[in-house]
């Protein structure tokens, strides 16, 4: 990998008319800090810095606290997050859409590189897996409050200082972002884990969690992706990079997933090229298939080469 650059006002991606109380930084260091932060060794201690948000949410110790539709999710806690009991805190939202550590860390292994790009994090659970392989991360998210749970998360697992934390939507910052002539940080891989559409996203018609048999399911369409249509979102990313991992529901479309092959053709290849792969991966707790993630571009095993 290489040298580890320094990312304090990562907002230089953005210019100047998005540089707006929507699309700031969290962890932005003192402007007489020129050089970049070494590498911390991470720690399991109790949180103990000024990223505390324990005054934002409640961090719930006995089931007889937690509110009746949450009681499934508190009882999985430590498969969320296993420094839970030492202050690891998630709102509504982050209950039923935070990644499992274990899938996390499995992901986050297969992602080594230089920066990667975590747009949706929520709570942070996958933001702090690529901390512990990728040199940077940079995390966005649309709640300002999702966002200082996962800046608190990640402090706890002693990685904050190796995310950069930005309020601001994807759609807005990857525009931004492509719309500089040069950027001055290149991004290796994004990992696009977007909001599948809350608890009820296995059936449109029934609020059942993704530990349900999934073949009595019917199949989850890349359509019902926000904030845009699935197919569209992969797209916009591929501009900003080849190297995607895409975590979908267990009952997504195959079809939908070998379509966005075409998208990640690249027009200069001859029809005497190999051609590019998609591996999709499940993702598997136990006996229960939690997840999808499907990798493109250099992710693919054996077709590291185009990284």
């Amino acid at each position: 990998m290489g040298k580890k650059p320094n990312l304090t006002g990562l907002t230089r991606f953005l210019p100047q008319d998005f540089l707006n109380p929507n699309t700031t930084s969290l962890s932005e260091k003192p402007q007489n800090q020129s050089k970049p932060a070494k590498k911390r060794k991470t720690d399991n201690g109790p949180v103990r810095t000024r990223y505390d948000a324990t005054a934002l949410v409640p961090h719930y110790t006995t089931a007889h606290e937690v509110p009746e539709n949450l009681q499934k999710y508190f009882a999985q806690r430590k498969r969320y997050f296993s420094l839970y009991d030492q202050g690891c805190l998630l709102d509504e939202e982050g209950w039923y859409s935070v990644t499992p550590e274990d899938i996390a860390v499995q992901i986050a292994d297969r992602c080594r590189c230089d920066t990667i790009l975590d747009p949706f994090c929520g709570v942070g659970g996958n933001a702090i897996a690529f901390a512990k392989t990728c040199e940077h991360v940079i995390a966005l998210d649309i709640s300002p409050t999702r966002l200082a749970l996962a800046r608190h998360n990640a402090a706890i697992y002693g990685v904050a200082d190796r995310i950069e934390f930005i309020l601001a939507d994807y759609i807005s910052f990857a525009n931004a972002y492509l719309s500089r002539p040069h950027p001055r940080r290149r991004i290796d891989v994004v990992f696009l884990s977007p909001p599948w559409g809350g608890p009820g996203y296995i059936s449109p018609y029934e609020n059942t969690d993704f530990q349900d048999d999934p073949e009595t399911h019917p199949q989850y369409s890349l359509s019902r992706i926000q904030p845009i249509h699935g197919a569209d979102l992969f797209r916009l990313t591929k501009r900003i990079s080849d190297n995607i991992a895409y975590f979908l529901p267990r009952n997504t479309d195959l079809n939908e997933i070998s379509a966005l092959d075409l998208l990640e053709k690249d027009e200069s290849v001859t029809p005497d090229d190999e051609p590019r792969m998609i591996e999709v991966e499940e993702e598997w707790m136990g006996s229960k298939l939690k997840a999808l993630t499907c990798y493109f571009g250099g992710l693919v095993a054996g077709q590291e080469h185009v990284f």
